[in-house]
């Protein structure tokens, strides 16, 4: 039976990623190699774009011939973190609280300092086209998902440290990130303090986590900024129900798991404020999302238009969408068709999950963050959700 298949799946992820430490390697970890870091190489923008993408794009993994190194990414560390918060939520097992305390820990000892609140950002230097972020540089997607994992963790275990740094993400979201302003004074965030771009999911990632720490403190500023941002995105909308990756000519394109972060996030705006106003975008956003991205055989589409790469992330994110706008239950055929095919097209026997599945190869480097971190948060959910079906 299915349930049984998902938890033998995700018991050998859970003892992959518990044996190798919660370390990995990284898609975008090439620029620790010392063939940046310590030759001239690393000064040029154009070597850094092709360094990152020859790694990314290689289904063989020369990361050891180049010195680098499996290590702690915050952002995978609150993945798991989560993770393990929904398992302990649904059995109380002194393991899982072992792991949350563990994790909390690290997490906390990985904060980038110099910044007006708590903030995280990726292990490794990195390079797009818009923008260059040396490592550590904090980001708003990294600290939201981070300060969400410390809120699940602090309700478990009353540190109140977790809860504190959480609390003061907020002054990082709000006071470091710049701003882009629309004509009636709504706004969404840059990606980091060092950069203006207009990400979409990233802007709502901040407005999320604003809402997610109203829920401790009351604090009805938290509320009113989040609105901003929600506005602001939903106005950039298609009329389908779309949206693009941002607003730069090179993120034109419309991708399944960014249209599933922008859902959860005004799902939990609407959820946590009362403000039903956005409505009729996450219905069309839904029905866009669900309609466009995934195949009567199981298949996650990267893309609104193609099929491949097929991505971990997607699939993942499916699952945490839909328990977050709680509609995993009337959704269920679905998500169990893209978890079944996942795990025979996209699960190793070592139990790590693969990276990407192109038309003609498949990258099964065992990506940390990108794949396991994100596997393990999805079945969380998954499991947590139909608790009854799987004791």
């Amino acid at each position: 039976m299915l349930k049984e298949r998902f938890k033998k799946s995700f018991t050998l992820l859970k003892d992959y990623c518990v044996n190798e430490d919660f370390k990995g390697w990284d898609p975008y970890d090439s620029l620790n190699s010392w063939m940046i870091q310590k030759t001239p190489l690393g000064k040029s923008r154009f070597f850094r774009l092709v360094w990152i993408q020859l790694f990314k794009r290689n289904a063989i993994n020369f990361r050891p011939i180049f010195g680098i190194k499996k290590d702690y990414n915050p952002k995978g560390l609150g993945l798991f973190l989560i993770g393990y918060c929904n398992l302990y939520k649904k059995e109380q097992k002194e393991a899982y609280l072992d792991k949350i305390k563990f994790l909390s820990h690290e997490i906390l000892k990985l904060q980038t300092q110099g910044y007006s609140g708590a903030c995280w950002g990726y292990n490794f230097d990195w390079q797009a086209r818009a923008f260059f972020q040396p490592k550590y540089t904090p980001t708003v997607v990294a600290t939201s998902f981070i300060s969400e994992a410390l809120l699940m963790a602090y309700d478990i275990t009353k540190n109140e440290a977790l809860l504190q740094a959480a609390i003061s993400s907020c002054d990082f979201v709000l006071k470091d990130l710049n701003k882009s302003f629309d004509d009636e004074k709504n706004y969404t965030l840059s990606y980091s303090p060092l950069d203006t771009t207009q990400v979409f999911n990233a802007g709502l990632l901040g407005a999320k986590l604003l809402c997610l720490v109203y829920q401790y403190n009351k604090d009805e500023q938290l509320l009113a900024e989040a609105r901003k941002i929600v506005s602001y995105v939903c106005k950039k909308q298609s009329e389908d129900g779309s949206w693009a990756y941002g607003t730069l000519s090179f993120h034109q394109w419309i991708d399944n798991f960014h249209t599933g972060y922008n859902l959860e996030c005004i799902y939990t705006y609407q959820k946590i404020s009362g403000d039903n106003t956005f409505q009729p975008n996450i219905n069309k956003g839904l029905n866009y999302y669900l309609n466009n991205f995934f195949t009567e055989e199981g298949v996650s589409k990267y893309y609104n238009n193609k099929t491949f790469p097929i991505d971990i992330h997607a699939p993942a994110q499916l699952v945490v969408t839909l328990a977050k706008l709680n509609k995993l239950k009337e959704h269920k055929n679905l998500v169990d068709r893209v978890l079944n095919w996942t795990i025979s097209n996209m699960q190793d026997s070592k139990g790590y999950f693969y990276y990407q599945k192109k038309k003609s190869i498949t990258s099964k480097i065992p990506y940390i963050r990108w794949a396991q971190s994100w596997m393990f948060y999805a079945f969380s959910y998954y499991f947590l959700e139909f608790k009854q079906e799987n004791e």
